[in-house]
């Protein structure tokens, strides 16, 4: 599925299937804040992508209802990050997902941020993922 701002922001969508999703950035200059360090807004939009892609590779159209999140450390220039967004409960109208955020350092990684989101699903038929 493609998602127009995350492609602007340097996300890329790993894989996605019902209920899960995996998505990656490499940190460059563009998601720096004021303290050279990651932008919260770019760490979110890797988590939304994801988010996104999860909740829509199932049957239904999903629209995020709620997101929170905690910032566990920063991320650096160069650094790539990797999220996984998991659904861990579902009932007929909404879902609620469980989403990590880690800078990729060999197989344990740092964690970057925690999120929890819930989605509202539509109706809708939902479109496959590409």
């Amino acid at each position: 599925m493609r998602e127009p701002f995350a492609e602007l922001v340097g996300v890329e969508l790993l894989s996605a299937s019902e209920g899960f999703a995996r998505t990656a950035m490499t940190v460059a200059e563009r998601h720096l804040n004021m303290h050279g360090t990651v932008h919260g807004g770019a760490v979110f939009a890797l988590a939304d992508a994801a988010f996104a892609a999860a909740s829509n590779a199932g049957r239904y159209v999903s629209v995020a209802l709620a997101m929170s999140v905690a910032y566990l450390s920063p991320a650096q220039i160069g650094e790539r990050l990797l999220c996984e967004a998991r659904e861990v409960h579902a009932s007929r109208r909404t879902a609620l997902y469980e989403i990590r955020v880690w800078a990729e350092e060999g197989s344990s990684g740092r964690e970057v941020a925690r999120l929890q989101a819930t989605v509202y699903r539509k109706g809708e038929r939902a479109a496959r993922p590409e």
